[in-house]
């Protein structure tokens, strides 16, 4: 998580913590007592507090449970913190939480993807045209970073041609309706009987990232692509949605085979930069935008009215919460993309490497003025 932040510049960072079980084996009355409980033992030991471990969402949580998370921290420690509601992130908008988030890490996907498709020597490294527009994806997991980078991806005119889940996959090379596909998983929990799928499979799903098309975005979990598979993988541009998707061998395959590898560190950055948003807001105890947004509209208002424009007021609106979220993502997702693969180019590394370096530097440099290192 410090390398994930250092490359995108955000001043947050840490570890990783959790509890080891699978939430679908467990009612949700279980599911709550175990985070209470999880939460309880973090607040003994002085590990959870917005200005000691703020935590956010992964795999298996969603904003209940990390609204149990504040809610156990805030009944506990929320007479002596006055920011309590900042002890996590991903939490129910009227937790404290903050618009956008739900789909923060597939936006952050979705900015990365585009950001890199319009990038001539990106794609000329790819053998690939410029844009999203009439390119076909591979998306490997469609819970919310999955769907949501499928989602915008299908905006711009892209084509998702394969989903796999861990269950289930489908493929159809006129590509799929997204929301169609995230209803009928939703309602049935498996994708083996979607009706749009020319080709289906129940009993190896993962057989499916195997399937030709020009992008794949694993947003599963890791190792999903390893030596036993990755000299099979037929696509052009990797964009790693999870964390640790691709192993040590199966990036030396990809490398030899021309595959370019947009790393986790960075493509998958969005959730947590989201998070550190939410954090300020807590932190603040104030929307973004709520203060200034009727300003923005007064001063657009005058300039219309200098312009001569004044039966345009009626379309003018000052940025809300989610406006904000948006643009401040896309503005560190993309620069940090750009950034990255400069370096890429320039030192002629793997993108991953690239990656590696640029954030390596970054904590060095820091523990240098620090003074912490000689």
């Amino acid at each position: 998580m410090t390398f994930k932040l250092a490359i995108a510049d955000v001043p947050f960072g840490g570890a990783k913590g959790g509890v080891k079980i699978d939430p679908r084996n467990y009612s949700a009355g279980e599911v709550e007592r175990v985070t209470r409980k999880y939460t309880m033992e973090l607040i003994k030991k002085g590990f959870i507090g917005a200005a000691v471990d703020c935590l956010g969402p992964d795999m298996g949580t969603n904003e209940q449970t990390m609204t149990w998370i504040k809610d156990t921290y805030q009944n506990v420690k929320g007479e002596q913190d006055i920011n309590a509601a900042g002890c996590c992130t991903g939490k129910f908008i009227n937790q404290g939480g903050i618009a956008g988030r739900a789909e923060s890490t597939g936006l952050g996907v979705y900015y990365a993807v585009r950001e890199l498709l319009d990038t001539q020597s990106f794609v000329d490294k790819c053998n690939l045209n410029l844009g999203i527009k009439d390119k076909t994806f591979i998306v490997q997991g469609f819970g919310a970073v999955g769907y949501w980078a499928s989602k915008f991806i299908e905006r711009d005119g892209g084509k998702i041609t394969t989903i796999v889940e861990y269950n289930s996959a489908i493929h159809n090379p006129d590509g799929f309706d997204v929301q169609s596909v995230k209803d009928h998983l939703t309602k049935h929990g498996s994708l083996a009987s979607y009706p749009g799928a020319t080709e289906n499979s129940a009993s190896d799903p993962n057989s499916f990232l195997l399937k030709k098309a020009d992008c794949m975005v694993p947003a599963a979990v890791e190792k999903s692509l390893h030596a036993g598979n990755a000299d099979h993988v037929q696509v052009k541009a990797i964009f790693e949605g999870a964390n640790g998707p691709t192993t040590y061998k199966a990036e030396q395959i990809f490398q030899a085979k021309g595959i370019v590898c947009a790393p986790d560190m960075l493509v998958n950055g969005g959730g947590v930069t989201c998070s550190y948003f939410e954090w300020l807001k807590n932190l603040d105890h104030v929307a973004p935008g709520r203060i200034t947004k009727r300003n923005q509209v007064q001063a657009q208002v005058k300039l219309l009215e200098i312009m001569g424009m004044e039966d345009k007021k009626d379309e003018l609106k000052g940025a809300d919460e989610i406006d904000i979220v948006y643009s401040g993502l896309e503005e560190i997702m993309c620069s940090a993309v750009q950034e990255n693969w400069q370096i890429a180019v320039d030192k002629n590394l793997s993108f991953r490497n690239a990656c590696f370096v640029n954030a390596i530097h970054k904590v060095h440099k820091s523990m240098m003025e620090t003074g912490i290192m000689i």
